[in-house]
Parts: structure tokens; C-alpha cells; sequence
């Protein structure tokens, strides 16, 4: 599956080659620098996402072992299925005095998390979207109910089935409502900034928008709420590619033409997998020298 994914997506770039090399020949550093810049803000920012999802539990740990837990333990998402980067997490968490029950808990409320938030910012792109790809808008049937479980109440309920089925004790108390809310808060952050990285690529076209600036910034992150979304819901690909580039390209095109909209979302992939991985590697360095200190006091 991976494999034919691929396949596709070179044969579309291969196909589209003339417009997709003109746009990347016409992509302005300034502009690439700023994406990068957003893209980064929003990956570091997820760390504290998971953190506050921690807190729910009355649980706590510093934000340089969170950055460490979440940042190192996405790098499993690159491996198809959604399975190893949580396994992952879990274990991180246990190293840093967290059970494997609550740092698995904090991994999947921070997914719920971002799939109902990716989806509150994806509203914003459903015109475009109903037009060019109107098979994606059934992601959105997820949204009421996502809305209703992020109550502390319900939450509550759900994480205690699921640790009864993990054959655990349930949480000793409901979950914080305050913690939650501030997680929401920050995951939506997240997605904002992942629009606003993909606008500051588009920007950088001469003019390509038949409308204004802020309506494109309007299409851009809601663009990225839905595709973050469809790479969640397509686990089985790493890190969901190619469901979120479809979702990027069939935005796009409904103002750009079809090969700008394709180089844009490989450009924006490339720039994601470089800002998680060195995320996750100055995560890993920033751990080893305190754990380095430590030993010398």
C-alpha cells in the first residue's frame, strides 16, 4: 500500500513536472524560511499538548521530558500503523516516572485531541473542499461526537472503559476540565500555525489567489485542519502520506492550477519530516546532557 501510495504521488509530480519545478524555482527563501519557522512553532508546541492531556490525570512531568516523550515517540508514526509511536510514548513516559497506563492515556487523549481540533480549523476549508473533494466532508460526522467526549464528564467515562478493558483500576477522580480545555486550546494553536505555514508558502506565488490575502490564509488552515485530520484517520500510512497531500492538492486547486497546488504539498511535506526529525533529535540531545549533569552533581 505504501509502496503504491508512492508510486502515485511520483507519477503525478512527474506528470505535472514543468509547473511543479516552475513553482519551486519561484519559491522566495524568505518565504520558505518563514514556513519553516511556523511549521517548527507548531511541532514543538505539540509536547505541550500531551503535557496538559497529562495533567488531566494529575500526573506531571517538566516540559523537557514531555518534549522528549512526544517529540521522540512521533518519530514511530513514520512506520505504518499508528501502534509504535504510542508503544513508544508509553515507554519514554515510564522512564521519566510515568506508569505505561497514564503516559498510553495522555498519547491517546492527545490524538483525540487533534482530530477534534484539526477538524474545528478544517470548518474553515469545507467550501473549497465540497467542490473539489466532497468525499473528504464525511471526516466531519466525527466532529459532533469529538466535541461531546471533550466534556470531563463523558471523557471521564470513556477513559475508564478503556482502562477496564486494559484490565486496570479507573481514574481515581474525573479528569480536569481546566487541563483539557488548556490542551484544546493549545492543539488548535497547533493547526493555525500549520495554516499559516502553508499560506506563507502559497504567498510566495505571483499572484495566485483570485481573492484576498486573508481569505486565502482562511483556506490554508483550514487546508491543513482537514489534511492533518485524513492522516490520522489513514493510520496505516507513515505519517499519512498521501491522504494529506490529496487533501492539500484538492484544496489548493480550487484556486490554484493543479501542479502549483501538487509541488506546494510536497514542499510541505519535506518540511514537516525535516522539522520533526531534528525536534526530535534536539529533544534527545537536551535529555542526555541534563541526564549528564545530573551524574557529574
Amino acid at each position: 500500500m505504501v509502496a503504491a501510495v508512492i508510486g502515485v504521488a511520483v507519477h503525478e509530480v512527474v506528470r505535472e513536472w514543468d509547473e511543479v519545478s516552475a513553482t519551486l524555482r519561484h519559491l522566495a527563501w524568505p518565504h520558505l524560511v518563514l514556513a519553516l519557522v511556523a511549521v517548527s512553532a507548531g511541532v514543538l508546541l505539540g509536547p505541550l499538548v500531551w503535557r496538559a492531556a497529562l495533567a488531566a490525570m494529575g500526573a506531571r512531568v517538566g516540559v523537557p521530558d514531555a518534549a522528549r516523550i512526544y517529540l521522540v515517540g512521533q518519530l514511530g508514526k513514520y512506520v505504518p500503523g499508528s501502534v509504535v509511536a504510542f508503544v513508544l510514548q508509553m515507554e519514554l513516559a515510564r522512564a521519566a516516572g510515568v506508569s505505561r497506563v497514564r503516559g498510553l492515556t495522555a498519547s491517546l487523549l492527545t490524538a483525540g485531541i487533534a482530530v477534534v481540533t484539526s477538524l474545528v480549523a478544517g470548518l474553515l476549508a469545507v467550501p473549497a473542499l465540497a467542490g473539489s473533494r466532497p468525499a473528504l466532508l464525511w471526516l466531519f460526522a466525527l466532529l459532533p461526537v469529538g466535541l461531546a467526549l471533550l466534556h470531563p464528564r463523558a471523557l471521564t467515562a470513556v477513559v475508564d472503559r478503556l482502562l477496564g478493558l486494559l484490565r486496570q483500576d479507573p481514574l481515581p477522580q474525573r479528569l480536569a476540565g481546566g487541563a483539557l480545555a488548556r490542551a484544546s486550546g493549545l492543539s488548535l494553536l497547533v493547526y493555525l500555525l500549520y495554516g499559516v505555514h502553508l499560506f506563507a508558502l502559497v504567498d510566495t506565488l505571483e499572484d495566485p489567489w483570485p481573492t484576498n490575502r486573508a481569505l486565502a490564509l482562511v483556506l490554508c488552515i483550514g487546508a491543513m485542519g482537514v489534511a492533518m485530520t485524513a492522516g490520522v484517520v489513514a493510520f496505516v500510512l507513515p505519517s499519512g502520506i498521501g491522504a494529506r497531500e490529496l487533501v492539500i492538492v484538492g484544496a489548493l486547486a480550487t484556486v490554484l492550477p493543479y501542479g502549483q497546488a501538487l509541488a506546494l504539498a510536497v514542499v510541505s511535506r519535506v518540511m514537516f519530516t525535516v522539522a520533526e526529525l531534528v525536534s526530535a533529535g534536539v529533544a534527545t540531545l537536551a535529555a542526555w546532557l541534563a541526564t549528564r549533569r545530573g551524574a557529574r552533581t
